[in-house]
């Protein structure tokens, strides 16, 4: 393989940075031999598309790509899942049913969500790893598999270790050769592209032309964190490109990134009967700020801001049905409708209205 070409990016991937052109490098390193692979990176960072690309560039290309999310069973169900079981081996087993590794015989099995696994399973798992065999649920005969095994965590493994959550050895098995998947707000200079990219698909896919991707918007992208990573830059581009009608995109149309209900959520309890005021209190205690010091009257103007953080949460929650809302603010509808008003700018308020 030419060393100029490991660093290209890869299919279906998009982004430049010298982070991900390391990814890129150390994904087709890899892919050619027979080594497990350990994807760590943060939620929304694409590990599923890394694992895709082991496999797709891998003599095991023809062969099945079986993913498994770990996170998403019980230790029960996730062994039948991984290993099959046969008829009667439990309540509800009516079939003999063949488990993800048998499936994978012959290509590529993700085991994403991998430090979820239970010790029991984390056991077995290791035997497989070790001996390329395992028995099904309730069965003792002895099945031999050739899968190869890609896992992904969101967590580092090395803390869970340390935490008596993970096995040692299984991490050493695992962790043939790392791939680290930085966060998008380690590569920002990747924002731009995948900006274009999701506002050509998504347009697409609404059958709409490409609006224009404006500078002011392209700062304002940049200057998010994007706890989502990837995952919301993508979400944030699809709801603009809705918002948008075809249309330049612009800010004050499809708002700024994180007001998606993702940035916080309103403390148990809210909207029960409560009273607002007391909960904004409580929320700026808890340290939201949503302005500087030197603004004026920073206590008004504090609890003006987290109030309007609140509705706009409650709002996304009940799909902007403002009865629904209200009753879950505990405030009339009229006072909310008011507030929103007041606060899209469509209006000023009285006093007594805020």
């Amino acid at each position: 393989m030419n060393p100029t070409t490991l660093d290209a990016p890869l299919p279906g991937i998009v982004g430049n940075s010298p982070a991900m052109r390391e990814v890129y490098k150390r994904t087709r390193l890899v892919a050619p031999t027979r080594a497990s692979v350990l994807i760590v990176g943060e939620t929304g960072t694409g590990k599923e598309l890394i694992a895709r690309a082991v496999h797709r560039l891998s003599p095991r290309a023809d062969g099945p790509y079986v993913r498994v999310n770990c996170g998403a069973l019980s230790e029960s169900l996730l062994e039948s899942e991984l290993f099959g079981h046969v008829k009667g081996a439990f309540t509800g087993a009516i079939d003999n049913k063949t488990g993800r590794f048998e499936a994978a015989h012959g290509g590529t099995i993700f085991l994403d969500e991998i430090s979820s696994m239970s010790p029991k399973l984390q056991v077995k798992l290791l035997r497989v790893l070790q001996e390329n065999e395992f028995e099904r649920v309730g069965e003792s005969r002895t099945i031999r598999v050739d899968s190869r095994v890609v896992a992904a965590s969101n967590q580092l493994l090395e803390d869970e270790i340390d935490a008596g959550r993970f096995r040692d050895d299984l991490y050493y098995r695992l962790n043939v050769v790392p791939i680290y998947l930085p966060p998008l707000r380690e590569r920002r200079e990747d924002i731009p592209a995948l900006a274009r990219y999701f506002l050509e698909h998504y347009s697409e896919e609404n059958r709409r032309d490409p609006p224009q991707l404006p500078r002011a918007v392209i700062e304002m992208l940049l200057n998010h964190d994007w706890p989502g990573n990837v995952r919301e830059l993508e979400n944030y581009i699809e709801r603009a490109v809705v918002l948008s009608h075809g249309r330049e995109l612009i800010p004050e149309v499809i708002g700024p990134p994180g007001r998606d209900g993702r940035r916080w959520k309103p403390p148990r309890g809210a909207g029960r009967g409560g009273d607002l005021q007391t909960l904004i209190q409580q929320l700026v205690r808890t340290g939201i700020q949503t302005i500087s010091p030197d603004q004026g009257d920073l206590y008004d103007r504090l609890v003006h801001g987290v109030e309007r953080e609140l509705i706009e949460q409650v709002l996304i929650d009940c799909d902007d049905v403002h009865v629904k809302a209200a009753a879950r603010l505990g405030i009339n509808r009229n006072t909310l409708h008011k507030k929103v008003t007041y606060f899209r700018g469509e209006g000023q308020p009285t006093n007594h209205e805020l």
